[in-house]
C-alpha cells in the first residue's frame, strides 16, 4: 500500500482545511487508517482513526467536535476535515494504514504504511 496525503495550507484561526489521503494498493479497503501529526520540535502524535470500513471512528481529546475522519473505499481515499483550526493545530501531518489494527491504535510504530506530511498551518 502507498499513501499520499495532501490539501495541507495556511489557514487563519477558525478556519477550515479537509486532508486527503489517497491510496494505491488491493488491500486498503482492508486496512485501519490513522492521521498523525507532528509539531516542530515535538513528538509526533495520533489524531484521528478510523477502521477498515468506516464503522469506527476515533479521535483525541483536543480534536473531538472539530476534526472528522471518513473514508471512500471506492476511491481509496480516507478524508481528514478539520474545522474550527486553532494555532495549536499546526504540525506536519500523516496518514498511516495498517491491516491489523483497529481504528483505536494510537501507537504509530504498529502501522506498517506511510504516505508523507502535509503541512497545516494556522495563524492567530
Amino acid at each position: 500500500v502507498q499513501l499520499q496525503a495532501s490539501g495541507g495550507g495556511l489557514v487563519q484561526a477558525g478556519g477550515s482545511l479537509r486532508l486527503s489521503c489517497a491510496a494505491s494498493g488491493r488491500t486498503f479497503s482492508s486496512c485501519a487508517v490513522g492521521w498523525f501529526r507532528q509539531a516542530p520540535g515535538k513528538e509526533r502524535e495520533f489524531v484521528a482513526g478510523i477502521n477498515w470500513s468506516g464503522g469506527s471512528t476515533y479521535y483525541i481529546d483536543s480534536v473531538k467536535g472539530r476534526f472528522t475522519i471518513s473514508r471512500d473505499n471506492a476511491e481509496s481515499t480516507v478524508y481528514l476535515q478539520m474545522n474550527s483550526l486553532k494555532p495549536d493545530d499546526t504540525a506536519v501531518y500523516y496518514c498511516a494504514a495498517d491491516r491489523f489494527v483497529t481504528a483505536t491504535e494510537t501507537d504509530g510504530r504498529n502501522y506498517d504504511y506511510w504516505g508523507q506530511g502535509t503541512l497545516v498551518t494556522v495563524s492567530s
